[in-house]
């Protein structure tokens, strides 16, 4: 098994110090950070991904890998960011007004990261004028907006709304995602993309951005 397998497997057996020693193990033979993180450290929450849809792991366990995956990607940080490689985008992401869910979101937020974007991540309960300032401030390609519980989902509407009545000449993309977000509500209030997982949520912004 090669160590990149072994970092796969052991972000996917929920294991955060062993991923952390292989993730320095791999550094240390040379491997690419960038790597590291798709084949190693998101190849094994895809796993994670797949037998939570099948429900065969619950909520815990997908915490504790996303924890194990977080401790590899703080191995990898220094390297990471002084890496040449130039962003493919630049991605804000945030919870909506009224919801402090933020795991989702930081899962996404860290999966995009190790596609190759920059992220600037706002928070929970971000009112829709806290994205506008945001978006003036980080200048985003890809805004994603995260709902958890259906009273906060008129939050998404009326964000997306508030920013393109801000920006109504940007050519700004805006993702939305969350539990209880359907693909029929993201085309119901203008958004020009769903991931119904972070997974999904990356390919859907690759592809957005024709990247991908």
């Amino acid at each position: 098994m090669s160590i990149l397998e072994e970092i796969k497997e052991a972000v996917a057996s929920y294991k955060p110090a062993k991923v952390k020693e292989l993730c320095d193990r791999a550094l240390d033979q040379g491997i690419d950070a960038n790597v590291i993180v798709r084949e190693g450290l998101i190849a094994g929450m895809s796993v994670v991904g797949v037998k939570f849809k099948n429900g065969d792991v619950f909520v815990p366990e997908v915490l504790i890998a996303a924890k194990a995956t977080h401790a590899g990607m703080d191995s990898l940080k220094s390297v990471l960011a002084s890496s040449a490689e130039e962003p493919v985008g630049t991605v804000l992401i945030g919870t909506v007004k009224d919801d402090l869910h933020d795991i989702g979101k930081n899962l996404v937020a860290m999966m995009l990261e190790g596609a190759g974007f920059k992220v600037y991540n706002i928070g929970i309960n971000a009112s829709p004028e806290k994205f506008v300032k945001a978006i003036e401030e980080y200048n985003p390609d890809i805004v994603c907006l995260s709902s958890l519980i259906t009273s906060t989902l008129h939050w998404l509407g009326e964000t997306i709304r508030v920013i393109r009545e801000a920006y109504p000449g940007k050519p700004l993309k805006i993702m939305v995602g969350g539990a209880p977000v359907t693909q029929e509500l993201a085309d119901e209030i203008g958004a020009d993309g769903y991931g119904k997982d972070a997974q999904e949520a990356v390919e859907r912004a690759l592809s957005i951005l024709n990247i991908a």
